[in-house]
Parts: C-alpha cells; sequence; structure tokens
C-alpha cells in the first residue's frame, strides 16, 4: 500500500472541557475498477450529517503507530494543525465533502462512526441547563446510550469489512493486502473512538454538575451579520393540542422573541411558556441561528405552557382558521426561483388564506399546455364596505328601565266605646260640628269667582310675555340699525381709504382715470371760483395761474403713468409666461379639479424658470456665469437668426465677467439679453404652448376674419377691441382712443359703472352681456336719474340694478335701480301690488317705456342668444 493510498490520519488537540472538537481527515485519492464505483454509490447513499465529524487525533496517533508508517504519521500531525487553525463549521463542512467523494474503505467507516458520535453533541449541550441531579441522570442515561451505539456501530462496521475483504481476496493478491491493511486501522480506530466517547462522556456530566446550570452552546459558527439579517422557517409544534405555528424570523431572532410571538398567537402570558429542542428546554437569550439553521432553511422547536390552571396550549379559533389547523398546517414555505444566469434563489413566501369562498369570474385555458388563469379579482381581497351611518344599536334597547311605586296595603280597623266593664279615655278625642249648608246656586257662584281669578292672573302674564317680546325685538332692531350704521360707515370710510390709496399710488387704468377725474373736478371748482370772485386783469392772471397749475399736474401724472406702466409690463410678462406654464385643468363628473402636465407645459415651465434667474439681481460671478450657460444650452436646441444673436451676446457677457468688468457697465448687455430671450418665448416654435396667449394670432389666415379698423389711431385690431353700444350702427374709436379721448376731454370715472356691469354679467347673465358700460350709463343716469327710486339715494356706489319682477328674467324693461338693504328687502317682496302703492308702481312702468324704447334692438339678439343656450344644453344632456 503506497503513501497516496494511505488514509491522513489527524492528531487530536486538547480542548477545554464540555466541548468537542470536530477535525477533519485528509482528502484520498479515488481507487479505479469496479470496487471504486461501489464505493462511490455507497457514499452518496449516506446523509452528509453521518460524515460531519472525523477520527479523533489521538485515534489517528494510534492507528499511526499501529501502522508504522512515517509518512501517515507526517501526513496526520500537517492536517492536526490545520484542523486545530480551523473553525467547527469549517471542519464540519469540509467532512461533508469529503465524505461526498470516492474513499479508501476504512475512512468511510471512520468517517460515519465519528459523525454518528458528533450527532449526539446538540442534544447533549443544550441539556446542560438543568439542575446537578438531571444532569447525573442524563449524564448515564447518555454515556449508556453512547457505549451501546458504538458497539452495534463497531459490528456493523466489521461485517461489512468481512464481506469486503471476501471480494478483495477473489480480485487478486495485491487488492487483498492493502483491504486487510485499512481493515485493520478501522479496527483501530473504533475501538479509540468508544473510549473517546466514554471519557468525553464523563467529563461532560462532571462538568454539568460542577457548574449547576451552565447554557447551551451553539451548534453551528456564528454567522456574519448580513447572514443574520436572512429569514428562516421555524415550525413550532404545540403538542397539547397537536398544532403547528409556523412563522418565517430572522435568524438573530431570540427564544423570547419567539415565545412573544407564540405568545400573541395563542393570547397566553410568555412567561408560561417553554421551548424545547429535542426535547430539552432552550434559554430566552439564545439565538435561532445557533441551533445550526442556515438562511431559508427549516427547524422545528415544541413549546410547552406550564400555566397554573392546567389549560392546554392551542391557537384560537381565529387563527386556527386562518393558518389551518392540525400538524400539517403552516403559512411560510420557501420557494426556489431561478434567475437569469441558471441560478435558483430561495424565497420565503408567506401563504394567506382566505376564509371566502372565491368567486368564479371566467378567465382563460391554455390550449397546449391546459393552463388555467383566472380572473386577478379572484386572487385579491374584496373591498371593504364602507361603515353605516345609521346607527344600529340604541342605548335604550341595552338599558333596564326600573321603576319605584309605593303601595298602601289594608289595614282593618275597629272603634271601641265605653262600656260596663270597659274605660276609653276622651282626652284625645274630637268634636265636630256641621257647618253652613251650601246649594248648587252658591256653589256655582264660588267657583265663578274663582275662575274669574285665576284668568285675570293668566292674562296679566301673557301681556308681560307680550310686552318682554316686543321690548326684545325693539332692541334687537336697534342693535342691528347701530351694527349696519357701522357696517355702512366703515364701508365709507374704507372705500375712501382706497380711493385715496388710488389717488396716491395709481396703477391701473381705473387708477388714472379717477385721477384725471379728480383733477378735472377740482379745476371746474377753482374755476368756478376765479369767475364768481375776480373781474379783468384779475381773473386773466388767476385763469393763467390755473393753466399752469392744471400743466404741472398733468405732468406729474404722466411720469406717474410711465412708471407704472413697467411695472405693469413685467407684470403682464410674468402672467404671460406663468399661464404658458400652468398645467391643463378640469373637472371630472364628481366635481374634484384635475390637473395634468404636458410636453408642452414642461417646456414653458423651463423658460419661466430660466427668465426669472436672467432678472435676479446682485447675484455672484459663478451664479451668473451658471445661469448663462444654462441659457446657452437651451437656446442652442434651435438654429436660427434670434438664437444666434442671443448665444454671441451670452459669450461676450461671459467674456466680461472673466475679465472684471463693473455689474454697473453691463446692464445694457443684459437687458438685451433678457429682450431676445422673451422674444424667445413668445415664438411658439420654441414655445408651443404660448401660441394660445399671444394678442397677435401667428397664423395669416386668422387675420382676415374678425379684424376691423380703427379710424382714430390707424390700426388693424380685433372686434372685441371695439365697444359697440346699443345705437351703434358702424364701428369706430376703439377702446384705447376711448380712453385717450376720455382724459383730454371729458375726463369722466367710469369705474363705478364698470364694477356695476361686472357684477350685473356675474349675478344675472341674459341680457346683462349684450350692454356695454356707455348703454348702462345712460340706464342709470337718464332713465333712473341715478338714484334710488324708493330713497332718491345718489351714492352710486351703494346703488344696483335688480328684477322688477324675480320671476322674470333681467332686461333694460325689467329692472329698478335701488340700494344694497332695498335690493335684499324688494327680493324678498312676494305680491308687488301689496308691497308697493300705485303711484311707485305707475313711476316704475314709465321708465320700462323709455328703457324699452332705446334699448329694442337688443331684444332679438337675447332671444336668439337664449334659443342658442338651450341647444347647447340639450346637446349636453344628450351627450351625457
Amino acid at each position: 500500500m503506497s503513501e497516496k493510498d494511505e488514509s491522513a490520519e489527524v492528531d487530536e488537540q486538547p480542548e477545554p472541557e464540555s466541548q468537542e472538537t470536530v477535525d477533519q481527515p485528509a482528502e484520498p485519492e479515488p481507487d479505479a475498477g469496479a470496487e471504486a464505483e461501489q464505493e462511490d454509490e455507497e457514499g452518496q447513499e449516506k446523509p452528509a450529517d453521518e460524515t460531519a465529524e472525523e477520527p479523533s487525533n489521538e485515534a489517528a496517533e494510534r492507528v499511526a503507530d499501529e501502522a508504522g508508517d512515517e509518512a501517515v504519521e507526517k501526513e496526520a500531525d500537517e492536517a492536526a494543525e490545520k484542523a486545530a487553525e480551523e473553525p467547527a463549521d469549517q471542519m464540519v463542512e469540509k467532512g461533508v465533502k469529503d465524505s461526498a467523494e470516492p474513499a479508501e474503505e476504512a475512512e468511510a467507516e471512520a468517517t460515519a462512526s465519528d459523525k454518528r458520535k458528533v450527532g449526539s453533541a446538540p442534544a447533549k449541550q443544550i441539556g446542560g441547563g438543568l439542575g446537578d441531579e438531571e444532569n447525573k441522570e442524563e449524564g448515564g442515561e447518555q454515556a449508556t446510550e453512547s457505549q451501546n451505539d458504538v458497539e452495534g456501530e463497531t459490528q456493523e462496521e466489521s461485517e461489512e469489512v468481512e464481506q469486503k475483504e471476501a471480494a478483495v481476496e477473489e480480485d487478486g493478491g495485491a487488492e487483498t493486502e492493502r483491504q486487510k491493511d485499512e481493515a485493520e486501522a478501522a479496527a483501530g480506530m473504533q475501538e479509540v473512538e468508544e473510549d473517546g466517547a466514554q471519557e468525553s462522556e464523563e467529563k461532560e456530566n462532571q462538568t454539568g454538575q460542577e457548574q449547576g446550570e451552565p447554557g447551551p452552546e451553539p451548534l453551528a459558527p456564528a454567522p456574519t451579520q448580513a447572514n443574520l439579517q436572512q429569514l428562516a422557517t421555524l415550525r413550532l409544534v404545540l403538542p397539547a393540542s397537536n398544532q403547528v405555528l409556523t412563522v418565517a424570523m430572522p435568524l438573530l431572532s431570540t427564544i423570547g422573541q419567539v415565545k412573544a410571538h407564540v405568545s400573541a398567537e395563542t393570547r397566553r402570558d410568555p412567561t408560561e411558556l417553554q421551548v424545547l429542542f429535542n426535547g430539552k428546554p432552550v434559554a430566552d437569550h439564545f439565538a435561532v441561528a445557533d441551533f445550526g439553521v442556515d438562511a431559508n432553511e427549516t427547524i422545528a422547536f415544541e413549546v410547552e405552557c406550564g400555566s397554573p390552571d392546567g389549560r392546554p396550549l392551542r391557537l384560537p379559533a381565529s387563527a386556527e382558521a386562518r393558518r389551518g389547523a392540525g400538524a400539517g398546517g403552516g403559512d411560510v414555505i420557501t420557494v426556489r426561483v431561478p434567475g437569469l444566469d441558471g441560478s435558483t434563489k430561495e424565497v420565503n413566501v408567506e401563504i394567506d388564506r382566505q376564509l371566502r369562498r372565491k368567486p368564479f369570474l371566467g378567465g382563460y385555458r391554455h390550449k397546449r399546455s391546459g393552463v388555467e388563469y383566472h380572473h386577478a379579482q379572484t386572487q385579491t381581497n374584496p373591498k371593504p364596505k364602507p361603515p353605516s351611518l345609521v346607527p344600529v344599536f340604541n342605548r335604550d334597547t341595552q338599558t333596564v328601565e326600573s321603576k319605584h311605586q309605593t303601595q298602601q296595603t289594608s289595614n282593618a280597623t275597629s272603634t271601641q266605646m265605653t262600656k260596663p266593664g270597659v274605660y276609653v279615655s276622651t282626652a284625645e278625642d274630637k268634636l265636630v260640628v256641621p257647618g253652613r249648608y251650601e246649594n248648587a246656586d252658591e256653589y256655582q257662584k264660588r267657583m265663578l269667582s274663582k275662575i274669574v281669578t285665576v284668568q285675570t292672573y293668566y292674562r296679566r302674564w301673557l301681556a308681560k310675555q307680550y310686552v318682554s317680546r316686543l321690548k326684545q325685538e325693539r332692541d334687537t332692531r336697534l342693535e342691528w340699525e347701530r351694527q349696519e350704521e357701522v357696517r355702512k360707515r366703515k364701508e365709507k370710510e374704507d372705500r375712501t381709504r382706497r380711493e385715496f390709496e388710488r389717488r396716491m399710488n395709481p396703477k391701473t387704468k381705473e387708477d388714472f382715470e379717477l385721477l384725471y377725474s379728480t383733477l378735472e373736478q377740482w379745476r371746474r371748482e377753482e374755476l368756478d371760483r376765479i369767475n364768481a370772485t375776480l373781474t379783468g386783469a384779475e381773473r386773466k392772471a388767476a385763469l393763467c395761474q390755473l393753466l399752469d397749475q392744471e400743466t404741472e399736474l398733468i405732468a406729474a401724472v404722466d411720469r406717474h403713468q410711465l412708471d407704472s406702466s413697467k411695472e405693469n409690463k413685467e407684470k403682464a410678462v410674468q402672467s404671460l409666461l406663468k399661464k404658458a406654464a400652468a398645467p391643463k385643468k378640469w373637472r371630472n363628473g364628481e366635481g374634484k379639479l384635475l390637473e395634468m402636465d404636458t410636453p408642452f407645459t414642461l417646456r414653458g415651465r423651463e423658460l419661466l424658470g430660466i427668465y426669472n434667474s436672467l432678472q435676479m439681481k446682485y447675484l455672484t460671478q459663478d451664479e451668473r456665469l451658471d445661469v448663462l450657460l444654462t441659457l446657452k444650452h437651451t437656446v442652442k436646441e434651435h438654429e436660427c437668426k434670434l438664437t444666434r444673436d442671443l448665444i454671441e451676446l451670452i459669450d461676450r457677457e461671459a467674456d466680461l465677467l472673466i475679465r472684471g468688468v463693473a455689474e454697473d457697465k453691463l446692464s445694457g448687455l443684459r437687458k438685451r439679453i433678457s429682450t431676445l430671450f422673451l422674444q424667445y418665448c413668445k415664438t411658439p416654435t420654441f414655445n408651443p404652448e404660448i401660441a394660445d396667449l399671444l394678442a397677435v394670432p401667428q397664423d395669416p389666415a386668422q387675420l382676415r376674419h374678425n379684424v376691423h379698423y380703427c379710424s382714430s389711431c390707424g390700426r388693424y385690431l380685433k372686434s372685441t377691441e371695439f365697444p359697440l353700444g346699443v345705437k351703434s350702427d358702424k364701428i369706430g374709436k376703439c377702446r384705447r382712443c376711448l380712453a385717450k379721448d376720455n382724459v383730454a376731454r371729458a375726463r369722466e370715472d367710469q369705474s363705478a359703472f364698470k364694477r356695476m356691469l361686472w357684477l350685473l354679467r356675474k349675478k344675472e347673465g341674459g341680457q346683462a352681456l349684450l350692454i356695454e358700460e356707455a348703454d348702462l350709463k345712460h340706464l342709470v343716469n337718464n332713465i333712473w336719474e341715478g338714484q334710488s327710486i324708493l330713497s332718491c339715494w345718489d351714492d352710486i356706489a351703494d346703488l344696483e340694478l335688480v328684477r322688477w319682477d324675480v320671476n322674470k328674467p333681467w332686461s333694460p324693461s325689467n329692472c329698478v335701480l335701488l340700494t344694497k338693504d332695498e335690493a335684499d328687502a324688494h327680493e324678498a317682496v312676494g305680491d308687488l301690488s301689496k308691497a308697493y302703492g300705485n303711484m311707485l308702481i305707475h313711476r316704475v312702468k314709465q321708465k320700462h317705456v323709455l328703457a324699452t324704447n332705446y334699448f329694442h334692438s337688443i331684444s332679438g339678439a337675447s332671444e336668439k342668444m337664449q334659443a342658442r343656450e338651450l341647444e347647447l344644453r340639450n346637446v349636453r344632456i344628450t351627450t351625457k
């Protein structure tokens, strides 16, 4: 037998008591022939855990001495040193790998014996937590069982060796010699194993008796932190109820956490629970990974309950139905998922068992494979019903009504008089004297007098209540009048304050109209004063001085208008760009507002951000260069003259910034860049969303329709820029020219009529949409004489036009001019003939006749518009 064919022996290293070291044999070379194939098949049939332990180092030295081979001793020493450096888990894993390969018969037998010795270690270690007496008894039982197992295994292995020796003798002499040597070595190793197992068991029993209650030691090496985060499947057996609770928990979970989970499922106190592994109790501080389980593997524990009441540990009915009762129930399974690279991955899948019966809603069946695909609704839980708002239970139905009532029991009494032989005292007796007899008339008279007295007091009480109610109504009315007076005064003060603010800081066209109207009012007052007090040369000098003052005031107003136009222009630009960047909005059938961004709105939002960055001041040099670089990359997407000029200006400013030119000298260049970029943003080719917002359409074909010529300014404008009154028969001046003419000549403030027309159109619609500001002014000032028909109140800010007959639509021939308070009271009136006198009704009808004659042209247009609205409403209803 050569050195290569020899089995490597491992020396045993000294270890502390109550701890075993698992050694690993060297890997032998496989022999060719039928015998090697037979040994390979036998090695594959053996479980992997049976080859997890190796012969002890002491046994290896004895076999080496008996063999007398120096090469074997040298290899055994090297293997022992290597085994002492390797952890126990690597030695076990390596032993498993070596056992799977074809090896010599002696090595296979020795490995099987060591494996069986190691297999008894977990139960022995876990049981170390018992008391001294239990350790003695269990130590003795374990030693006896281990010795019997070793003897039985030795006998079985001897029989196998004899059978193989017979087979070897038939094959040849050389092969027989080698087989005999290996058999002798295996027999020596088995004897050593018996002695080592007995000594190890005695040491463990002695150690358990000395230490009292040592905790169980881990059965596997400590995994890494990453592996501890992975899951393992725990099968928790409840022997009392023959139920199994399966759960997936991380490897780092402790036995205490397992108890907490079982306590939550069974609704029992965790202090009453006891977890057992291989029939031995386990301490709470040990982790799941300490019991030799790896990620995605399954380990079984037993859970018992030591409650004083003696109730068996079992799952509630709800948990049992959900997880599945019986020993075969469970809610976690391990599934192997194949990957794209050919590898497989194990995944823990939790099973959710539903108590409901899944409806069959149809599906599909594969014609070739026959696989059925059901509707997705059958795989999902049904939508829970919303809670009912109607109370199902009432407190009265849950409460017992108790009633206490006293009862008078019958009591028999008797009267005893004085007689011979019996004396009854008369000290407490009463003498009853009959009164005057009252006939029926006297009784009725007396009752009537009492009734009159009661009625008198009752009527007095009613009168007092009525007077108190009148006083309360009077106080309420006075308080309401006081509050209304305060409100009106406050509104007037607010309106005066707003007008003063508009005059001091005019910003809009209405503000400047108010300013020019105030200037004209002042000029007329001064002119009347001069004409009334001065004559001759003094009058002419005063008129010249008035003209100079008017000129200076007009120039000041123009300066304010120029400054305001700049601010308004920037606001108009911002408003235009924000509209182009705003998302699309609409309301769905439920009335909810929906928003949606399109590629065009996102483009508009990007350009708006760049434009705002260009307008920012007090930026550092790096921030300004960053803005310019972003702008350059944005405009380079399109090639045209505008983008080329813009890129040239950007490069010029960047070059000047790098050269250190002062920022105040770059204001003109920056203004040119902003102007060109604004032109870029207003181009529909670069910003498609802005095409619908431009005043001038980009399509020349649209300019051929609905465009008219202004004879005053000479421009072609849309029809909406020309106000058309009810008396207009042709298109005249545009709105801009009319505003300039008003400033130069009449200087009238139209803001009050604009506000009144806006409120009227918002509230009524209909014919109110067909009249203009000039028409409304004529209706208020000429027909209704600029005052309320009831109170003659002439403040135009407090007046409004409302319907005369609330049951008919608003029109110039069905309106009345009233104050706001009078309008509210008028709308509450039902019958006009009862609420107003005949004289007032006659005056109102006269004014309606005047309005009908003036606004007769809009009656036909109003009928057509109403017919069109009715047609569109019918179309919407049909579409829905």
